[in-house]
């Protein structure tokens, strides 16, 4: 059965990819507007297409670990970018919504884009430390 799957794998993670690029522009535009006050970024329709951007970015995750025999324990890369990804949700739900000062919600947004652009760099380098490894 995996071996039929495989044939999923390049399609998945260039769906995956792709999605991870979508995710990451929604968010920083999104928390970019906030800070400006803009009112669209929290308009129904966007936090809606956040969601299921989102939801279909760890869809197409779960189904590469599932194909590919993965397991965040066994592959210290892969926890790595889960805990990061949790950390990565905390801080931007903070930088959006929930953080009252503007210097604070500024604060939090870079953090959580410096959190995502770690994701991308454990994801590429397959490194639990990524572009923060030495040597």
């Amino acid at each position: 059965m995996i071996v039929e799957s495989l044939g999923w794998v390049v399609p998945l993670r260039h769906w995956h990819v792709a999605l991870v690029l979508a995710s990451g522009s929604l968010f920083a535009s999104r928390g970019i507007a906030v800070l400006l006050d803009a009112d669209w970024p929290m308009r129904r329709a966007v936090r809606v297409a956040s969601v299921v951007i989102d939801t279909a970015l760890l869809g197409a995750g779960v189904a590469l670990w599932t194909i590919l025999g993965l397991n965040p324990l066994r592959e210290p890369w892969l926890g790595a970018k889960l805990l990061l990804l949790v950390a990565y949700i905390v801080l931007g739900s903070f930088a959006l919504k929930r953080a009252r000062h503007p210097r604070v919600r500024a604060g939090l947004l870079l953090a959580a884009l410096i959190v995502f652009a770690t994701m991308l760099s454990v994801a590429l380098s397959r490194h639990p430390l990524g572009f923060w490894r030495v040597g």
